[in-house]
């Protein structure tokens, strides 16, 4: 990046120690019991370590500590001993540790409070007392180091999702930390900009020497830019390694609930079909290599049978018609350009782009939240400037991304029928609908409980079944796997199949393109308001140049069955999942739509 010039090379031995934990427990005021557990941990100067586990593993926690906010700032019971750059957190107020620590959390937006890129990163130097020349210069230095030179005078409202969370690393890296911990940096972002993130963090460490603490569940990032992996179950430090090691180990990662790359999956799977495997590889590149040795080894079979499900088509008429949609912002923004497209009933929808494409703002539209500025929406042949949007609302249903938004009442059962009893639907009508979605959801034994005290799957569960006594033919997630770890966003999923063998129309929203071969039939590609790809999945997930001119990018598995691409086959098979691709190379195809 040719920065080392401009900003300070950490060039300490990676044998001292930046920080660490020495048996440390810690109790939230009020809590049962502890949420981090005896836990000790050295981060080595100039590392970049992971931190991966299941949500309430208590890695955010693990990162509050490292920064004195646990306790200085929550309170509680902390017992042992945390020191970053030899300075003990319970010694030293928060202002002093951040002039070593820095933190990138979740949500860029969140973060970022200032008028201006610069005054973002001039606010946390300035209550540091920074000398104003020294502020003028290091601004510059750390816009470089994150790749957003010459953007000072922007607002920060006119970057997107990746450039936003990479400002708020370089505000983090202005005050020169000797350490940089980031928590999830990546989960509200597309593909695009949690790869601008993770390259980003990667070249700082490696270029300029920062040492890194990054709690993720993008596993096939992980993999690819650590340089040791730190695995956290139920407030414990249960494993730490390196990357090959940790997620080389599928079983392992199995046991504790969380996703190993694709790769890896790929490879034990073909372990277990009896093709032996020297080594599992973690990171594509090695597996795509790997692929193509076991090639000159075995007579890898790509078959050209059709046994693998292609979605189904339908002839029925079209529950939603979209006709040359346009919508205009106040701003001026032109969100969506001249969108087309159906919907029938029974099939399960994918919409994928990236941030801004349209996505959610298409979606509004089925539910008149928003009204076109051109064009028309019909629901069952009806335009929807007819239709009330309460109307609207007994036949399309929408789960957001949070669904602790969706909850207003104080028992699980009170949620459930409460739009029921708003329309006016008899009390013998609301209890018959109430039990029957309770029931669907799984949901009867806690009907008295409070739905926040409920664990987060299941407060989904409590918003859907509300949704579901309304008996609507269409259903919609909107980034239902976001903020999720693996065990969490299939948990939402299987709810989705499960509404869909219900014979729910389903419609779902996510960047996690990895989850969906289970579920989806058909994919609508969206790219700068327009729609660049209507298709069933096999061949959307397979249109690799399309995708990333909307800065997306396939599962890994994708990637390889196309490296298995035979010279005499004019297509790449089309499989989709590791378990479709071993079958293959180990000579057991399952089908093939080639």
């Amino acid at each position: 990046m040719g920065m080392q010039s401009h900003v300070p090379v950490y060039s300490h031995p990676r044998a001292v120690a930046v920080a660490r934990l020495d048996a440390v427990s810690y109790w939230y005021p009020g809590g049962r019991e502890p949420v981090l557990k005896d836990i000790s941990l050295r981060v080595r100067r100039g590392e970049f370590l992971g931190l991966v586990g299941p949500t309430g593993a208590g890695k955010t926690t693990l990162c509050l500590a490292l920064m004195g906010i646990v306790p200085q700032f929550y309170g509680g019971r902390f017992f042992g001993r945390a020191t970053v750059a030899g300075l003990d957190t319970l010694e030293h107020p928060i202002s002093a540790l951040a002039k070593h620590v820095g933190i990138v959390f979740e949500d860029p937006e969140t973060q970022l409070t200032a008028t201006s890129i610069e005054n973002e990163i001039a606010f946390a130097l300035e209550n540091l007392k920074v000398p104003r020349e020294e502020i003028i210069a290091r601004i510059p230095r750390v816009l470089e180091a994150v790749r957003l030179e010459g953007t000072e005078k922007k607002h920060p409202h006119e970057l997107s999702g990746g450039q936003k969370q990479r400002l708020a690393i370089a505000a983090a890296l202005a005050l020169q930390p000797d350490l940089l911990i980031l928590d999830e940096p990546t989960s509200q972002l597309d593909p695009l900009g949690s790869q601008e993130v993770f390259a980003t963090v990667r070249e700082l460490n490696e270029a300029l020497g920062v040492t890194i603490v990054m709690a993720s569940h993008a596993a096939e990032e992980m993999a690819e830019f650590t340089d040791r992996v730190a695995l956290l179950a139920q407030g414990r430090l249960v494993k730490t390694g390196a990357p090959g090691e940790m997620y080389g180990d599928v079983e392992f990662l199995h046991e504790h609930a969380l996703r190993p790359p694709q790769v890896a999956e790929t490879f034990y799977m073909i372990n277990n079909y009896g093709v032996g495997v020297a080594q599992i590889p973690v990171r594509l590149d090695a597996g795509i290599a790997q692929l193509s040795a076991l090639k000159n080894e075995h007579a890898v079979v790509i078959a050209s049978a059709t046994g693998l499900p292609t979605g189904r088509e339908s002839t029925t008429p079209p529950l939603l018609s979209v006709q040359n949609l346009h919508h205009r912002y106040g701003d001026g923004a032109h969100a969506l350009r001249g969108v087309s497209l159906e919907v029938r009933e029974g099939e399960y929808v994918l919409i994928i782009g990236q941030n801004g494409a349209g996505k959610s703002t298409l979606v509004k539209h089925f539910l008149k939240l928003l009204e076109p500025t051109e064009g028309k929406v019909l629901v069952s042949g009806t335009d929807t400037r007819e239709l009330t949007v309460s109307g609207l609302a007994r036949r399309i249903g929408y789960v957001a991304q949070n669904p602790d938004n969706q909850i207003f009442n104080t028992t699980v059962g009170d949620e459930v029928a409460f739009a029921l009893k708003n329309l006016g639907h008899s009390a013998e009508e609301v209890e018959a609908r109430t039990v029957e979605s309770l029931e669907a959801m799984g949901l009867l034994e806690v009907r008295e409980r409070h739905p926040l005290a409920l664990p987060k799957g299941d407060r989904a569960r409590v918003v859907i079944a509300a949704i579901l006594a309304m008996k609507p033919e269409i259903i919609i997630f909107d980034e239902p796997t976001t903020g999720q770890d693996y065990r969490g966003a299939k948990y939402i999923l299987e709810i989705s199949r499960k509404l869909h063998e219900m014979g729910k129309t389903v419609i779902v929203i996510t960047h996690h393109l990895y989850l969906m071969p289970d579920y989806a039939e058909r994919v609508i590609v969206m790219g700068k308001g327009t729609k660049l790809l209507d298709a069933p999945i096999r061949q959307a997930f397979h249109d690799i140049d399309l995708l990333a001119s909307t800065y997306l990018a396939p599962p890994q598995a994708v990637f390889l069955a196309q490296s298995l691409r035979e010279d005499d086959l004019g297509e790449a098979c089309l499989l989709l999942t590791p378990k479709e691709v071993a079958a293959h190379v180990a000579g057991k195809p399952l089908g093939c739509i080639a």
